[in-house]
């Protein structure tokens, strides 16, 4: 998974914005359940998350999404 610091990117095309990610994830969740029966989930904790697959969403890319380095955003000319 990227981090604050990396990204995705798509060394086929370039893409930097869309994926298809297929992840498991093994939680633990605080639900709240209304006298109606009606359920919803007011705290999630992540105990285990597993990224199975990323593919790219422009070129369907299985094998080419990378992460790489997020540009340096101090170094970003200011206006």
């Amino acid at each position: 998974m990227p981090t604050e610091h990396t990204r995705w990117r798509c060394g086929q095309c370039g893409n930097l914005t869309r994926f298809d990610v297929t992840r498991t994830v093994r939680s633990r969740e605080y639900v709240h359940v209304d006298l109606a029966g009606e359920g919803s989930v007011q705290e999630r904790e992540v105990l285990a998350e597993t990224v199975e697959r990323v593919v790219c969403r422009w070129c369907q890319g299985t094998d080419t999404v990378v992460v790489v380095p997020r540009p340096d955003a101090e170094e970003a000319p200011s206006q």
